[in-house]
């Protein structure tokens, strides 16, 4: 979490909010993926793409 915390620091301090949107997505497609490869609900998602 100490990473997680020092990139909020980074994005608020250099007024880079371009950034989050970013961060958000690569956070969303990464949970997406392991929850594709290791879960019951693997189908639902592989329809998605």
């Amino acid at each position: 979490m100490d990473f997680l915390r020092d990139l909020w620091h980074f994005i608020k301090a250099r007024k880079k909010w371009w950034l989050a949107p970013v961060i958000m997505l690569l956070i969303l497609i990464g949970v997406l993926l392991v929850l594709g490869g290791s879960s019951a609900i693997a189908p639902f998602i592989y329809t998605l793409f």
